[in-house]
């Protein structure tokens, strides 16, 4: 089974930034998308962000273009999200998750392996 670790969260002022990782374990990792969700107190999980299994898709969700990056290294298992300019409203719970298949995918339910979440907060 694949496993997903999520790490990098922690407490950030408005207009800080926070560089969130996702180590993989298992050998399928590289031929995989990756995806970043996130779960506020009361909403539903969100998407985030998404990469194709070789970098060279990605998509993001209207609220963090431009602010959030995400990327992946292979050849250490690992995907990152970077994310700049941290509002309040992009405190929440950040998922990693990873699908089967190795196309970019913004819905949740795409992905079959999921971390155990990171908690951001944000203070204003």
């Amino acid at each position: 089974q694949v496993q997903l670790v999520e790490s990098g969260g922690g407490l950030v002022q408005a207009g800080g930034s926070l560089r969130l990782s996702c180590a993989a374990s298992g050998r399928t990792f590289s031929t995989s998308a990756m995806g970043w969700f996130r779960q506020a107190p009361g909403k539903e999980r969100e998407f985030v962000a998404t990469i194709s299994w070789n970098g060279a898709t990605t998509y993001y969700a209207d609220s963090v273009k431009g602010r959030f990056t995400i990327s992946r290294d292979n050849a250490k298992n690992t995907v990152y999200l970077q994310m700049n300019s941290l509002k309040a409203e992009d405190m929440a719970v950040y998922y990693c998750a990873a699908r089967s298949m190795g196309v970019a995918g913004t819905r949740s339910s795409v992905y079959d392996y999921w971390g155990q979440g990171t908690q951001v907060t944000v203070s204003s």
